[in-house]
């Protein structure tokens, strides 16, 4: 193996985890211990600080340095820096600027072999939300972020979104912040509200952090153990399980082609070349209803009853509005 090759192998291997045995990395790297010992101090002469922990196991560690020391990439790590810069737009974060002139630094310092490649990867990125998402601040994300780390208790002032004249000033929330997620271009915060003595979802562009945080806690576990899932289900309309509450399945007259492209998470069955079966759910029967008749078409109910009367009220409800 090169020595340029194993370098950047060894440091990648010091920034996955913590502390690596010698043996370990020698094995990994399938050369010998001698070998890693001399890398290590290669990589120490380019200024990456690296100690060496003591005991049995004894090895090294990546430590934070106080300078920033050459960045090396290999070439899966160059595809996955341009994806992420390029892409950086749909974040929500207001970066958009500041990752342009990211991708182009890193484009000049860039060989010609990885230039090439980095060039190949120009795309445009396309919101998969209609809506214009209002954009967070980097400083906010890295106060809730920081205090997920930390376990330290929030507080800070929560906007209801409306305009600020004749808003009755409220005390600051207080939560224990568990989670710092994003979902089709908003962040947000999953937290323990402790005066509500329950989980809430906050929304990060609304939240103005206040400092110093409070006592640090013992992080509660998300109901269900896994926060996309909670999230995704709260999102849905329900408390744990990420599932719809009514769920129903009709036929259209419409070919599966014409369907498949706005049927989001549903299930499309081709039925032949003028129809097809969709299964969808929804948070409510007549929200159900609606979003079948955006199709435009003859529709079968194949059930359940529910979505039957839902049809029907929204029938009554069309009838009586056309009559008006």
């Amino acid at each position: 193996m090169a020595t340029t090759t194993r370098l950047l192998n060894l440091l990648s291997l010091l920034q996955t985890r913590r502390d690596w045995p010698g043996a370990l990395l020698a094995e990994r790297l399938d050369i010998s211990h001698r070998t890693v010992r001399r890398d290590i101090d290669r990589l120490r002469e380019m200024g990456y600080s690296t100690a060496a922990t003591m005991g049995p196991d004894g090895g090294y560690r990546l430590d934070a340095g106080s300078e920033l020391p050459p960045l090396l990439f290999d070439d899966d790590q160059v595809i996955a820096l341009a994806v992420a810069l390029q892409a950086a737009t749909l974040t929500g974060v207001g970066i958009e600027e500041d990752a342009v002139r990211a991708l182009t630094t890193l484009r000049q310092v860039m060989p010609s072999r990885l230039r090439h490649r980095l060039d190949a990867l120009t795309f445009t990125t396309i919101s998969t939300d209609s809506s214009d998402a209002d954009s967070v601040s980097p400083e906010v994300l890295v106060a809730i972020s920081a205090a997920v780390r930390a376990r330290e208790v929030l507080r800070f002032d929560y906007s209801n979104g409306r305009s600020t004249d004749n808003i009755e000033i409220t005390p600051p929330r207080r939560v224990e912040p568990h989670h710092l997620v994003t979902s089709k271009r908003r962040w947000y915060l999953v937290a323990w509200d402790l005066e509500r003595d329950d989980w809430r979802i906050f929304r990060a562009d609304r939240i103005t952090p206040r400092t110093p945080n409070g006592p640090r806690f013992t992080p509660k576990e998300i109901p269900g153990g896994d926060v996309s899932e909670y999230v995704s289900a709260r999102f849905k309309g329900s408390e744990h399980i990420n599932n719809w509450p009514c769920h129903g399945k009709v036929v259209l007259h419409r070919p599966a082609s014409y369907v498949l492209p706005f049927v989001g998470d549903g299930i499309v069955e081709d039925l032949g070349p003028d129809q097809c079966s969709l299964e969808a759910g929804s948070w409510s029967w007549t929200a159900l209803a609606a979003s079948f008749n955006r199709f435009d078409t003859d529709i079968d109910v194949v059930g359940p009853a529910e979505l039957t009367h839902a049809f029907a009220q929204l029938a009554a409800r069309n009838t009586a509005t056309a009559a008006s």
